[in-house]
């Protein structure tokens, strides 16, 4: 299988052993990965004054957070990231959509209980994808 895995991460320890199996899958398989966090609102902060002015939004802080669970994944695979704007969920399907990709990780984080119910990520984005979706096994990581 070549082709590209897809995986989120939101900066949780279960978000990150999610992306460290979704590289492992990419490995095995002969896959590219790409990691991304989404943000659902582009709220925008400055910080500074006059000419010394910092601005962060919530795109950048979601880029962030990709950028460092795909630099912290090894080189064995053909990593990218980016943020994606919408809910987790909304986000990591249709960057699934617009990337082609054979397969999305997702951990299995709030799939037991009320949530269950309620819905979660991974039960959105199992029932609404358009291609194959592994949930990891994520409980040990917190």
């Amino acid at each position: 299988m070549s082709g590209i895995i897809v995986v989120g991460v939101d900066g949780s320890p279960t978000a990150k052993k999610a992306a460290e199996k979704a590289h492992s899958l990419a490995k095995a398989l002969g896959a590219g990965l790409h990691v991304i966090s989404a943000f659902d609102k582009d709220r925008t902060e400055v910080f500074g004054s006059g000419s010394d002015q910092i601005i962060i939004s919530d795109a950048d802080g979601a880029e962030y957070v990709a950028r460092k669970v795909a630099e912290s994944l090894g080189r064995e695979v053909s990593v990218t990231y980016s943020a994606a704007r919408g809910k987790p969920a909304d986000a990591l399907i249709n960057e699934a959509a617009r990337l082609n990709a054979q397969m999305i990780v997702v951990g299995n984080r709030r799939m037991l209980g009320i949530a269950r119910v309620l819905g979660s990520v991974a039960n959105s984005v199992a029932h609404n994808a358009s291609c194959d979706v592994y949930i990891a096994n994520t409980y040990d990581a917190e």
